[in-house]
C-alpha cells in the first residue's frame, strides 16, 4: 500500500549530482545549458559565492556564512522549482508544491541528460536525493513521542523540558557505498506561539564511481523508496493526521 497525503509537509526537495570531470571546468557551459531549458526555466540569477551552514552548539543551531562556489540559478516562472549549476555541480529542486514523485524524477533526468551532454563529466563524485519536511504545530510545547518514532532520548536524570535541539544519524547502505542521513531539529516556527519542526531525510551515493551514468534511474528510484521509508518509520499516526492522510493501494 502506497500512503498519499492531501497536504504533505515537503517545503523541499533536491537532487544533487557532484562530477568527476574529464577536463577543467568551462565558463560557458552554464550559457549552453540555459539555451537548452530557457524554455522551462526562464528566469536567471547568478548567486554569490558565499553558503549558510547551521552548526550546532552549547547554545543550539548557530547559522554561520561560509565560503562556497558561485552559483548560476534557472527558475520556473512560478518559482516553484529551480536549476542550480557551479563548477561540476548539479542541482535540482523542487519547492511547493511538490508533484508526484514520477514528475520530479523527469526533471532530474531531463536536466540530468542536458548537463552531461554539454558539460560530458566523466563520472558521478556523489549523488543526493534529499527531502525537507516542515512539521509546524499550533502550540507552544508538545511530546516528541507523540508524532515521531525519531527523537532525542533524554536521561530521566537531565530535565525533559528543552528548547532547540538538533537529532543526526547515519546508516550505511549497499556495504556503506551508500548512507542515509536521518535528521530532526528544531526551526525559527513561522508564526508566533507555535513550533515547527524539520525532517530532514537524505539518500546518497558515497563512494565516487558506485553508479554509473546509465544506471540513474535506477539508482533514483532506490533512493526515493529508501527516503519514503526513513520518513514513514520516523512519524506517528497522529503526525500523520496533520497531512489529512488519504490511503492509495
Amino acid at each position: 500500500m502506497v500512503r498519499k497525503y492531501k497536504n504533505p509537509p515537503v517545503v523541499e526537495a533536491l537532487c544533487e549530482f557532484q562530477f568527476i570531470p574529464a577536463q577543467p571546468w568551462d565558463m560557458t557551459i552554464p550559457g549552453l545549458i540555459y539555451e537548452k531549458i530557457r524554455k522551462n526555466f526562464p528566469e536567471k540569477k547568478q548567486q554569490s559565492g558565499v553558503g549558510i551552514q547551521f552548526h550546532p552548539t552549547a547554545k543550539g543551531i548557530e547559522q554561520k556564512i561560509e565560503p562556497a562556489p558561485s552559483k548560476v540559478q534557472f527558475f520556473k516562472k512560478d518559482k516553484t522549482a529551480l536549476i542550480q549549476i557551479s563548477p561540476h555541480l548539479l542541482v535540482v529542486n523542487q519547492l511547493k508544491p511538490y508533484p508526484v514523485w514520477e514528475e520530479f524524477k523527469k526533471m532530474i533526468l531531463d536536466n540530468f541528460h542536458t548537463y552531461k551532454e554539454i558539460a560530458q563529466p566523466n563520472a558521478f563524485k556523489r549523488i543526493g536525493l534529499r527531502y525537507v519536511n516542515v512539521l509546524e504545530f499550533n502550540k507552544t510545547k508538545i511530546e516528541l513521542k507523540d508524532y515521531f518514532n525519531y527523537y532525542p532520548f533524554i536521561p530521566k536524570s537531565l530535565p525533559q523540558t528543552h528548547e532547540s535541539f538538533l537529532t543526526r544519524v547515519e546508516f550505511p547502505y549497499e556495504n556503506n557505498n551508500e548512507r542515509l542521513i536521518l535528521a530532526l531539529a528544531t526551526v525559527v516556527p513561522s508564526k508566533p506561539n507555535s513550533i515547527s519542526l524539520v525532517l530532514d531525510i537524505d539518500y546518497v551515493m558515497a563512494r565516487p564511481e558506485y553508479i554509473p551514468f546509465d544506471k540513474i534511474e535506477e539508482w533514483l528510484d532506490k533512493a526515493h523508496e529508501g527516503v519514503k521509508a526513513a520518513f514513514e518509520a520516523s512519524i506517528t499516526e497522529k503526525a500523520r493526521s496533520l497531512f489529512e492522510k488519504e490511503n492509495k493501494k
